[in-house]
């Protein structure tokens, strides 16, 4: 680490803007819900308001609906996720 005289501090101002269209998150997301073979995509509606994702429908159990929100989550420039899934047995 290098020091320099006179300098009292460094802020960081930079940030990252992700560029993705709400379109496309759309797709990866129902991608990945059909990629996995637990989960009955069919089931499930993935909506998008900018960067947040909604996801509504019926899954069969807790774990497929960590599953689908996950998968949601693992979507580039999604930053909410809204969960309004319901778990039917």
């Amino acid at each position: 680490m290098a020091i320099l005289l006179g300098v009292r501090g460094v802020s960081n101002a930079i940030t990252l803007a992700v560029s993705v269209a709400p379109f496309d998150v759309k797709n990866r997301i129902e991608a990945a819900l059909k990629r996995t073979a637990e989960l009955e995509a069919r089931n499930i509606t993935v909506a998008t308001r900018g960067s947040t994702v909604v996801l509504e429908g019926k899954v069969h159990s807790w774990t497929e609906r960590a599953d689908a929100e996950r998968a949601a989550w693992a979507a580039p420039g999604v930053t909410e996720v809204e969960d309004h899934l319901l778990v039917s047995v």
